[in-house]
């Protein structure tokens, strides 16, 4: 099974600490922080001691959007919808591989994860999608 990787509590994951790890991917990387920024949502990076990595939380206001993670070569984005706010995803425009693979997460406590993989810029389109409808839940 893969783990993440920045997995070393004294490495901050700095943009040339993420261009070595993510390769080709590192140009997807960027152009989503560009987006973010767009969004007036900001990226909070931090070491989890019970996953023994740093993850980024992607906040708009006080609401996480979603939580990134690096591993090798991509990096993941995983939302997490409760049961009340997960319809809506059926009727966005992504794609419905992203849709099927949603209805047969199995829940995580209270909440049903929603995870991207993403190593091009393309793949960003249906992530961008699911967060302005995570942006706009109340």
């Amino acid at each position: 099974m893969d783990t993440p990787l920045l997995r070393d509590k004294e490495l901050y994951p700095t943009e040339e600490v993420l261009e070595k790890v993510l390769g080709d991917s590192f140009h997807a990387y960027k152009q989503l922080v560009t987006t973010i920024a767009e969004l007036d949502a900001e990226m909070l990076w931090r070491y989890y001691n019970d996953g023994k990595a740093w993850l980024c939380k992607v906040q708009y206001k006080n609401k996480t959007i979603f939580w990134l993670s690096v591993w090798e070569g991509f990096f993941k984005t995983t939302f997490y919808f409760t049961e009340k706010n997960c319809m809506g995803i059926d009727s966005l425009d992504i794609n419905e591989t992203i849709r099927t693979e949603f209805r047969n997460n199995k829940p995580i406590g209270k909440f049903l994860p929603l995870t991207l993989s993403i190593q091009n810029v393309d793949q960003q389109i249906d992530l961008l999608k699911i967060a302005e409808y995570k942006k706009g839940l109340k």
